[in-house]
């Protein structure tokens, strides 16, 4: 197998304080090239904090974010956004631009028009038809919109991508089937991503390697199978509880009709 094309990322010490807050605390850790990580934790845990220390959407207050050695904070922040694919909930699609448009705005931004043709090739990545690419946001569903935002973000061809909550304004049909397809792009292309979620199902299917945060700190870190079955802590088995407590009520209806 080909080597990944997604770099390393390596968290020394990062912290983000607000005040006398602290939204990340002293994270430590390295997602090797090519890994599929998921930080699950409940509300306010610092996941989306510390994933957006990467690419310098939050700076941390101290310690420091390397991309394979090479420390984020040396780089320019516009530059190094470029090279990273970054997909949030609120896709944030521009209302009056073309879906083309929308998934080729930087290369609009950059002056690069003979990247026209690529939104095409985009589309069926992302298994949209591309007669959309001229269709406005407003024409497209929750699902079909967000598929055009993870079109976007692969865009610049980035090793990277960050992505925060990406599925979590979809119906459970279409978050499944957007969650696999993406899943499959991830490894076709030999990404790196890491996902923020509070979904520990998703989490646990999507992923080769969760990390469980609370109070800012990682306080599981683990593959699928390990946290669903070894004992790493009240915080992990807390999220583990749920999924497992609504599969265990499904048996029991099936065993009961």
């Amino acid at each position: 197998m080909a080597d990944p094309t997604g770099p390393s990322v390596t968290f020394e010490g990062v912290t983000k304080r607000y005040g006398d807050l602290a939204a990340v605390d002293d994270v430590t850790l390295k997602i090797a090239a090519g890994g599929f990580v998921a930080l699950v934790g409940q509300s306010g845990s610092g996941k989306s904090t510390l994933l957006k220390t990467v690419n310098r959407l939050t700076p941390p207050s101290e310690g420091r974010v390397l991309l394979d050695g090479e420390a984020v904070a040396a780089r320019e922040p516009h530059r190094l956004r470029r090279s990273i694919g970054y997909v949030f909930q609120n896709v944030g699609l521009f209302p009056h631009l073309t879906v083309r448009e929308n998934i080729l705005i930087n290369h609009r931004i950059a002056g690069d028009r003979a990247a026209a043709g690529a939104a095409d090739e985009l589309l069926d990545m992302v298994e949209l038809p591309r007669e959309f690419a001229d269709r406005r946001p407003s024409e497209l569903s929750g699902g079909q919109a967000q598929r055009v935002g993870v079109a976007r973000a692969l865009a610049g061809k980035p090793g990277l991508m960050l992505m925060d909550e990406p599925f979590g304004a979809l119906d459970p049909v279409t978050r499944d089937s957007l969650g696999q397809a993406y899943r499959a792009l991830h490894d076709r292309l030999r990404l790196t991503t890491v996902m923020v979620t509070h979904d520990m199902a998703e989490a646990l299917l999507l992923a080769d390697r969760v990390l469980v945060m609370a109070a800012g700190r990682i306080v599981a870190d683990a593959p699928p199978q390990s946290i669903l079955n070894d004992d790493l802590g009240p915080e992990a088995e807390a999220l583990v509880a749920v999924p497992r407590a609504q599969a265990e009520r499904l048996v029991a209806m099936e065993t009961r009709s």
